[in-house]
């Protein structure tokens, strides 16, 4: 027995001697009140210490022996529960250094670990990492294994441990093989819900003779079927251009190993059809039921198509990722939506008193001219109309002014975003155009005070979009947002007539937006050319509108001329800061699209600072997916034409993060 345990003993039979100390205090008390009952108090407390001694040195002895022999069979017990136990034990110095295993150690990790450093046995477990103690996972044999350190210290463990720290570890491990392997297989067999859309079906099927089309139908729904099963899934026919798809999370997990190669293979499908299939799939998975898996697969395929087809959106509840999406977005040649929308704008502006018309930051002629084309509807349904601007560029201004101090218009058309806060109330109806995401508008307040909005955008969706619009005109098979409005104006009202001042507006964007007809032009891109040209746009003074200044004449010339290659394939310039313009993000973006004019170049980056942040302006022909590049810094766009903005940061590390982009598979 040890001498703290003696000690303890000593004190326990000591005491009952102390406390007769009271029945002495109390024999003084009785002599002094009455002496006859002192000699009594006193003959008991006589008889009280004589007995208490007697028993303290009668059974002393006994009972010490007895304490010692239950701490030995504790102790034994202790020692063969170790020994005995079927997990494995060690103890250890704080070096590592291992002093004792138990069998169960011997038997799973080898003889002879007794005298080795447990870090070389477990190289997880680091000397840094075992030293803090709690668990460390470590593998060993295929199997894995929680390694839990407890670090032990008390009285003699100096002797134990020669650091002289006076702590010990006691190592015990955890086999979690067959609960890993569990967990993977229930991940693996989570369910995982996905919708397929053909993107061009109709527009493909007009292209096929009418005997051919069963047959072209048959051949798309075998190429699907093959591919469904090779992942052992199960896909349903919703309608004659929509599936519904069933799917183990592990099937989910071999689709993105092959980049999703159904993407590419219905491509291939041609029984002498001019267009090419191609489809969108939409999937959902991480939600608490199978009907929120439904919800988020459904609101994943709408995002394909908003981004314009040909790609997979896989969204995890909040976490959205993106595969596909090299193929331009096919123009849509009928009218019926365009028509549709346009009798649903006209309802929502006659519902309301006042419309607020707004675009984003730095608003460009684009955003301008389909601004000016909700303007002219709402004015003809006699509502009062306003156009947000903030901070106004150079390049607008020639737009700007045929309409100060134009008669035809009020005073109040353009006003700053703190007077349309002032303004807006229950009968305001919100009209953002040329974007689709709530941060990037010129008053991000406005959505945040009514869920009276309306969208018309033609740039791709992405994860920040404006939510529960009343009305939803994304395309982004369309040239430019001024399209857009264009051909809504045409079916708004039979005798709605564009004034020359709108036409020409309106004409301005879409020339910015497709680089004078060069880009992204399509049939519905000249019908709107056409239109507008028959309301009275004049095309002389609309190429006046773009002439620039001699500053930014030769800004633009200094950017061409600091461009350098980059990874062979893309070419990258900065646009030097110049006070004496306002248009450094026009003139960068004038850059780029005169760069993708040099040989070998599949896409142009061109940056600038301007007002305290940094832009890019990204293009690229058919080659490269610029929206994919900017959407990981932060922006987006089109597959051709796109951007971004940092905050925060310096140019010098703006154009890093792009590098570190570009690095990897685009």
């Amino acid at each position: 027995m040890d001498d703290r345990q003696n000690n303890v003993l000593k004190t326990f039979f000591i005491w009952p001697l102390l406390l007769g100390l009271l029945l002495v205090v109390l024999t003084g008390i009785l002599f002094f009140l009455d002496v006859r009952a002192g000699y009594i108090s006193l003959g008991a407390t006589v008889l009280y210490y004589g007995i208490a001694l007697a028993l303290y040195y009668l059974n002393r002895r006994t009972i010490i022996q007895k304490a010692a022999q239950i701490g030995r069979a504790f102790g034994n017990m202790q020692q063969e529960l170790m020994q005995v136990a079927d997990i494995p034990l060690a103890m250890c110095q704080g070096t590592g250094l291992v002093f004792w295993v138990n069998p169960e150690f011997s038997h799973q990790f080898g003889k002879g670990a007794d005298g080795q450093n447990l870090t070389a046995l477990f190289p997880e477990a680091g000397a840094r990492d075992f030293r803090k103690g709690g668990i460390i996972r470590t593998v060993r044999d295929g199997r894995t294994y929680d390694m839990n350190v407890v670090p032990l210290s008390g009285e003699g463990m100096e002797d134990l441990d020669e650091t002289g720290t006076g702590t010990v570890y006691a190592v015990y491990f955890q086999d979690r093989t067959e609960e890993i392997a569990i967990s993977r297989k229930f991940e693996e067999e989570k369910a995982v819900m996905g919708l397929i859309y053909f993107d061009n079906y109709e527009e493909v099927m007009e292209g096929v003779e009418y005997v051919r089309r069963s047959l072209l139908t048959a051949l798309l729904e075998r190429k699907l079927n093959k591919y469904v099963s090779s992942i052992h899934s199960v896909t349903r026919k919703l309608e004659k251009d929509r599936y519904f798809l069933v799917m183990p999370q592990e099937a989910l997990w071999q689709m993105e190993e092959d980049r999703f190669s159904l993407l590419e293979e219905i491509k291939t499908v041609n029984i002498g059809n001019d267009l090419a299939m191609t489809i969108s799939i939409g999937i959902g998975m991480g939600g608490d039921t199978y009907e929120q898996n439904y919800e988020f697969a459904q609101s994943a395929i709408d995002m394909a198509l908003g981004r314009g087809g040909d790609q997979v959106v896989v969204k995890n509840g909040p976490d959205i990722r993106y595969f596909g999406g090299k193929t331009k977005s096919t123009e849509r040649n009928t009218r019926v939506k365009a028509r549709i929308k346009a009798h649903a704008l006209r309802e929502l502006i006659e519902a309301k008193d006042t419309v607020l018309i707004m675009g984003h930051p730095l608003g460009d002629m684009d955003c301008l001219g389909a601004g000016i084309g909700i303007y002219a509807a709402a004015a003809y349904s006699g509502k009062e109309a306003h156009i947000i601007l903030g901070e106004v560029t150079g390049s607008l201004r020639p737009v700007l002014e045929t309409f100060e101090g134009n008669t035809d218009y009020p005073d109040d058309l353009f006003i700053t975003p703190e007077m349309a806060l002032e303004i807006i109330d229950s009968d305001t109806l919100v009209a953002v155009v040329d974007t689709n995401r709530p941060n990037y508008t010129e008053c991000p307040e406005l959505l945040a005070r009514t869920n009276q909005v309306v969208v018309m955008d033609h740039h791709r969706v992405g994860k920040d979009v404006i939510e529960n619009a009343l009305l939803s005109y994304v395309e982004p098979y369309a040239s430019s947002a001024s399209e857009l409005v264009a051909e809504l104006i045409q079916y708004y009202a039979e005798d709605l007539k564009l004034k020359p001042a709108e036409a020409d507006a309106i004409y301005a964007g879409i020339v910015m937006d497709t680089n004078n007809f060069e880009d992204k032009a399509g049939v519905k891109t000249f019908e709107a050319a056409a239109y507008l040209r028959r309301c009275g746009v004049d095309v002389s003074r609309v190429r006046k509108m773009f002439r620039d200044s001699m500053d930014d004449y030769k800004l633009r010339a200094e950017t061409l001329a600091s461009a350098y290659i980059y990874n062979d394939d893309y070419i990258i310039s900065i646009c030097p800061v110049m006070t004496s313009t306002e248009n450094q993000t026009v003139v960068a973006a004038q850059a780029a699209n005169e760069l993708l004019g040099i040989r070998g170049v599949k896409a142009s980056f061109v940056f600038t600072e301007f007002a305290g942040k940094v832009y890019l302006s990204a293009r690229s022909i058919d080659e490269v997916n610029v929206q994919r590049v900017c959407e990981k810094l932060g922006g987006g766009g089109h597959l051709s034409v796109a951007g971004a903005q940092f905050e925060d940061i310096t140019l010098e590390e703006a154009v890093e993060r792009l590098k570190e982009v570009l690095s990897q598979p685009v």
